[in-house]
């Protein structure tokens, strides 16, 4: 190869650059420039008269361009050609090529194909067959052969995102050549040592080659991360690089999952120092979200490092078997699961109280965790999907509660067999003691926490006792009992946490220890996401390839001849021609594996001992700079005539019509835009809208349409009458009721619900029931009435009526905490009106609500015996035959007895229902009153 980047075709020519002085002092002349006079022309003739022409100087710079522009042409004629080159390949025997194609290779491969196709001319040129071998192919083909079949191999090779295998594809070439000696031997290598006794250099002398060629890019490009570790304030990132002589900071960068740069940071090396370690400070939320971390302006496999599951927030979805309350945050379930997993976990909650809809929408979102805060009963249609979701990996973490506690004892959904009820421990009905925890199980998660000694529980659900439930517990109070139970389902588990997520229980969910349990839950939990579609079924240890990085750093589906991989958990898996660089899994789960092992340190190539010929790739094909010089000297002769021009004021005519052409053109320009059809900001009303507007101009109360048209009848004329009664007797002034299709009407807007039960008219449909369980989940209140005086929950052995069949078949598809009768002490009882009962047409049934929770003694009279609304309510006593009245306000049934006093309670217990669902415990704050003032000095 020529030394000399460039040499003149015509070196000649370059004597007419002795002329530019020549030309210099005739471009400094230049006509005068035309003056324009304003008349009289007696001046005119004085002034041509009395002056003579004389040229101008021309201004220096104009002089300038003038000596480029005939410099560009004198050196275009002498023909400058770049990258000359001459036939230089030693004779003797074939041209052997020896090419690196790994992915250090990747930012130059240009140019070595470049430098291994103009050899191949010279092989050509010189009729020399040419072998030709690539160390990171698996296999070579490297017999001698023509130059023709050499330059399709060579156009058919590509750079790979591995460590080259030199001694494979040494001994290929070997085996090619069958003990002929080489006559030139071109080594175009990395210049980085594949292995830490690399002896290339020498196997490749043992050939015997007329000459050896060495020729190696810019080793100070060739850099790589070996390892990259999530501390506990940053990201800790290791890498190496091959050129080792000065110092050098690179800049690295880590990317989410879209490829979108999230965070910085950098690796300095000090002089003599191959490898570095540098850090990227980013919050832990965030760091939590990186997917790789790469080197910039570094597009080489080597510079990239893939980050797999274990760097991934987990995705946590919260459910709960009640309504947030905002304005007592404390006593959310759902409260201390939030702030205990916030800095962990991606928390996600559903968009619609709506479980039947928005457990397949949640789980289409491929989460790690489920959390259920005291839910006791699921929509029947949710359950094969959310067992499904486990057997596959998936986590379930369950906490007790009410609803929980009144649930069927064959929820497939609980690790072990509940009790139906719950343990009080440490109330006045209580012998037991509030019980602290015991230290924690050597096998279960919590292995190695310290055993908590400010945690006390005072309620829980208790297990059935089977052979197996030691084995299953986490954890367990001082006397034995469980407090964390689990069940592997699959490749899944349920866990069960037998206290609630809220502070009423135990004192567990405001204790650090809360968090770290939950911490290590979330952490056992597969990263990455389950998917609820695929078969669980599968127990295969193989990961298949599911996204695979190229030479230049980036990941591509196609995934080739790659094999899987099978992990091994003594030795680290390595990449290889059977497993290139990339992630191995699935979009459920993946694992990285990188091109480097970990601690890897590039080192140069060992030429020690041997006697080579060093060089550099070419940088490129021969080629003339004629072309690009007359196209200087064409765009400079423009530039000339131009300023000539401007200068004899040939464009100052066109100034006035330019600017009369900018008007015209931004007239029209606004006209086009004042004539284009402005965008209708009408409103896209949907059906039905305007009846919904219609219905929140005012409270209403409404009634489930049964499809009877007598039972819906006497419903709608109740309401009325109760609205009327409201409007006479309150300051609430309702509209008049409406009638709903559970099917199909919105049912937020209403604050109570009356349902009459009956056994005749159709079953509601599941996804009915599944709405009225959201709007009960979302604070509504469904009044339940089976209209027949008989009470469908009492346990005494009596008949049920048709009715009360009918109504339990209803509540067995609802997730309704546990009940009781109002108890004499209740809101209820005083909302409005003080009562004592809650008659309808019939005084026989008592009016069930939500049972209270709270430990506390039979005569205690506790302002918070009702903290909020109960959602639901049973009777049996037809409260809308006693409300009904015709159009003149007669009422249509009579009472049973016959009694218009009965009459009137039934009344007031409307008014006191209706008050109850708009102010909540209001009423029952009010015997703080008197403690306030006080407090307040009054």
């Amino acid at each position: 190869m020529n030394a000399l980047p460039f040499v003149f075709a015509y070196p000649a020519i370059l004597g007419a650059l002795v002329a530019l002085p020549i030309i210099w002092w005739l471009l400094r002349l230049t006509p005068p420039r035309p003056k324009t006079e304003v008349f009289p022309p007696l001046k005119i003739l004085a002034t041509v008269l009395k002056r003579e022409e004389t040229p101008a100087q021309s201004p220096w710079w104009l002089t300038l361009l003038r000596m480029l522009l005939a410099t560009a042409v004198i050196l275009a004629i002498a023909d400058p050609v770049f990258n000359p080159r001459t036939n230089s390949i030693a004779s003797g025997g074939p041209l052997v090529l020896f090419v690196d194609n790994g992915w250090a290779t990747s930012p130059d491969w240009d140019r070595r194909v470049k430098t291994a196709d103009a050899l191949i001319d010279d092989a050509e040129a010189a009729g020399t067959p040419v072998a030709i071998a690539f160390t990171a192919d698996p296999t070579n083909d490297a017999v001698p052969g023509t130059a023709s079949v050499a330059r399709d191999k060579l156009r058919a090779a590509e750079p790979k995102p591995l460590v080259p295998d030199r001694q494979r594809a040494f001994e290929a070439l070997r085996t090619a050549l069958n003990g002929v000696h080489p006559g030139t031997l071109a080594f175009l290598t990395d210049g980085a040592a594949a292995t830490d006794n690399d002896a290339t250099v020498r196997q490749l002398l043992d050939l015997s080659p007329a000459q050896l060629r060495l020729i190696s890019g810019d080793a100070a490009e060739t850099i790589a991360i070996t390892s990259a570790s999530n501390a506990a304030d940053a990201m800790t990132v290791t890498a190496t690089r091959l050129d080792s002589t000065s110092a050098a900071s690179r800049p690295i960068t880590a990317q989410d999952t879209q490829g979108r740069a999230i965070a910085a940071g950098s690796i300095d090396f000090q002089p003599g120092q191959s490898v570095a370690t540098g850090s990227i400070a980013a919050p832990f939320e965030m760091r939590n979200d990186f997917a790789r971390v790469s080197i910039d302006s570094h597009a080489t496999a080597g510079a990239v490092h893939l980050l797999d599951d274990g760097f991934k927030r987990r995705r946590v979805v919260l459910l709960s078997g009640e309504v947030g309350d905002t304005f007592q945050p404390l006593l959310s379930p759902l409260y201390y699961i939030q702030r205990a997993l916030q800095p962990y976990a991606d928390l996600m909650e559903p968009n619609t109280p709506d479980l039947a809809t928005s457990i397949p929408d949640l789980l289409s979102q491929n989460p790690s965790v489920i959390i259920m805060a005291d839910i006791g009963r699921l929509p029947q249609q949710t359950y094969e999907p959310l067992q499904r979701w486990i057997g596959n990996g998936g986590t379930l973490v369950r906490f007790a509660g009410p609803r929980l506690a009144a649930a069927p004892a064959d929820d497939p959904l609980v690790p072990v067999t509940l009790r139906q009820g719950e343990r009080a421990l440490g109330g006045a009905l209580s012998w037991a003691e509030p019980q602290p925890l015991a230290e924690f199980p050597a096998f279960g998660p919590f292995a190695g926490m310290p055993k908590p000694t400010d945690i006390t529980v005072k309620r829980q659900v208790l297990a059935e006792p089977t052979p197996d439930l030691a084995e299953r517990t986490w954890a367990s109070l001082a006397d034995g009992t469980p407090l964390v139970t689990t069940k592997p389902i699959n490749a899944g588990r349920i866990v069960l946490f037998h206290v609630s997520a809220e502070a009423t229980w135990s004192d567990l969910p405001i204790s650090g220890n809360f968090v770290e349990m939950l911490r290590r839950l979330v952490q056992l939990s597969r990263s990455g996401g389950v998917t609820a579609q695929t078969d669980g079924a599968s127990t295969a240890e193989a990961l298949p390839p599911f996204r695979l990085l190229t030479a230049k750093g980036a990941l591509t589906t196609e995934t080739g001849t790659a094999r899987p991989l099978i992990p091994n958990a003594k030795v680290t898996p390595v990449a290889s021609f059977d497993n290139p660089p990339g992630l191995y899994g699935s979009e459920e789960g993946f694992t990285a594996l990188n091109v480097l092992p970990k601690n890897a340190e590039l080192k140069p190539l060992d030429v020690s001992g041997t006697t080579v010929v060093r060089e550099g790739l070419i940088g490129g094909e021969t080629w003339s700079a004629k072309p690009t010089l007359f196209l200087i000297a064409f765009l400079l002769l423009l530039a000339d005539s131009l300023v000539v021009m401007f200068m004899s004021g040939a464009f100052s005519r066109l100034r006035p019509a330019a600017r009369a052409a900018a008007i015209v053109a931004v007239a029209f320009s606004a006209a086009f835009l004042l004539l284009q059809p402005g965008q209708s900001h009408a409103d896209d009303a949907k059906p039905g809208d305007d009846q919904i507007f219609q219905r929140l101009d005012n409270t209403h109360l409404a009634y489930v349409v049964t499809g009877e048209q007598e039972v819906d009848r006497i419903s709608e004329r109740g309401l009325e009458g109760l609205t009327e009664f409201l409007t006479f007797r309150t300051t609430l002034e309702p509209s008049p009721p409406v009638g709903l299709d559970l099917a199909k009407d919105e049912l937020a807007f209403y604050p109570i619900i009356y349902w009459p039960i009956s056994a005749t008219a159709p079953m509601p449909s599941t996804a009915a029931v599944n709405k009225i369980d959201a709007y009960m989940r979302a604070g509504g209140t469904v009044l339940f009435d089976t209209r027949d005086q008989f009470s469908a929950l009492d346990n005494n052995g009596s008949s049920v009526s048709a009715n009360g069949e009918r109504l339990q078949q209803i509540l067995a598809n609802l997730d309704i905490p546990p009940l009781e009768p109002v108890p004499s002490d209740h809101v209820l009882t005083k909302s409005f009106y003080l009562l004592s009962s809650f008659p309808g047409r019939y005084t026989g049934s008592p009016l069930w609500i939500e049972a209270r929770q709270e430990n506390r003694a039979e005569n205690a009279k506790s302002a918070a015996t009702a903290d909020g609304v109960s959602p639901i309510l049973i009777t049996g006593n037809d409260f809308a035959g006693a409300w009904a009245v015709d159009d003149n306000g007669v009422p249509m049934l009579p009472t049973v007895p016959p009694d218009e006093m009965q009459r009137e309670y039934a009344y007031r217990s409307g008014v006191n229902i209706m008050m109850y669902m708009l102010t909540g415990n209001y009423k029952t704050d009010q015997v703080h009153v008197p403690a306030l003032l006080e407090r307040l000095g009054q």
